[in-house]
């Protein structure tokens, strides 16, 4: 199973790896320390950076697949009701094809919400690997991937805030000798990474969900994700390298901006996020999102001349018929 693994990442190791090299290269050329955790720790920074900019073509796809999924949901609730009470294999599997046809059709199914993390996870575990074996790298005077033996042991001496970027929460705590930097840094960088996935999933249910999203079943998909995601990267993260942990944290920090400015600015029709656009497009005189200009000056000068004629003139009474 190991070897197997190694064949997989053995690519993405090399990739990480060198440009992981390549940054620190960078850094130090234009005179900043070779061996300073700074310089370590803003090439794997700038490792993110180049990561995700490669990876905004799938963040769109991954945008518009959850805008189609949120589309669906009436029919999905349809579909629900249809089968709701039919607990036999037959109704089962017609409703599982159903569902299918629903996904084809809109070009779209539940997993496309996770496809940025699917795709980052081997550069992860490559740079997991990288960082994690540094020290024993390092004592045995071996390369990993890329990276030298020089560049090993500059980045296993390498520190932030007195914490080695090699070392562990959990590694310092069962060492016997337990270096305080890094329980200190790794529970700050833990904290950060846990409240930086939080908040990004929390933003996308309570900003970019339409009613119908917020009312179906895809609404406990996300809740799930609001809560087990930070979780499990919380419960891992004591075991992450300070700096896996610094990867991880600057990756969640760029998908919570990239979001907020993409529900900011091209909102899902139908959320909140796209009343609040609105109200601000209204403030500068502009039409509401998906209406032309010639479209919104037409209706309001409409407006204007209903206005202008008044209101219905009332129906005259009729007269009191005298009395006798």
């Amino acid at each position: 199973m190991n070897n197997f693994l190694d064949t997989i990442l053995t690519p993405f190791t090399y990739a990480v790896s060198w440009v992981l090299w390549a940054f620190h290269e960078l850094f130090t050329r234009i005179g900043m320390d070779e061996g300073s955790g700074v310089t370590w720790t803003l090439s794997i920074i700038f490792l993110v950076l180049l990561i995700r900019t490669l990876l905004i073509p799938v963040f769109v796809k991954q945008i518009k697949s959850q805008r189609a999924m949120q589309a669906l949901q009436p029919d999905l609730r349809k579909l629900q009701a249809k089968y709701k009470g039919k607990t036999d294999q037959m109704s089962r599997q017609a409703m599982v094809q159903e569902q299918q046809a629903l996904f084809k059709k809109h070009k779209t199914n539940p997993l496309s919400s996770c496809l940025p993390l699917l795709i980052q996870m081997p550069f992860f575990f490559a740079l997991f690997r990288v960082l994690n074996n540094a020290s024993h790298a390092s004592e045995n005077h071996q390369a990993v991937g890329a990276l030298s033996v020089e560049n090993i042991r500059s980045f296993d001496s390498a520190q932030i805030l007195g914490a080695p970027l090699s070392e562990t929460f959990l590694g310092t705590i069962n060492s016997g000798n337990t270096n305080w930097a890094v329980v200190i840094v790794a529970v700050i960088m833990i904290l950060a990474m846990i409240a930086s996935q939080f908040f990004t999933q929390r933003q996308l249910m309570t900003k970019n969900m339409s009613k119908e999203a917020l009312e179906g079943p895809f609404m406990q998909q996300q809740k799930m994700m609001l809560y087990i995601l930070p979780l499990v990267f919380g419960i891992g993260g004591i075991n992450f390298p300070i700096g896996v942990l610094i990867y991880w944290t600057a990756t969640n920090l760029w998908t919570l901006c990239q979001q907020f400015w993409v529900i900011r600015n091209n909102p899902t029709p139908g959320s909140q996020a796209e009343r609040e656009l609105n109200a601000r497009r209204a403030e500068k005189g502009l039409p509401p999102v998906g209406v032309k200009k010639e479209d919104a000056a037409a209706a309001a000068e409409e407006a204007a001349q209903q206005a202008a004629k008044g209101q219905r003139e009332q129906p005259k009474r009729n007269n009191r018929r005298k009395k006798k």
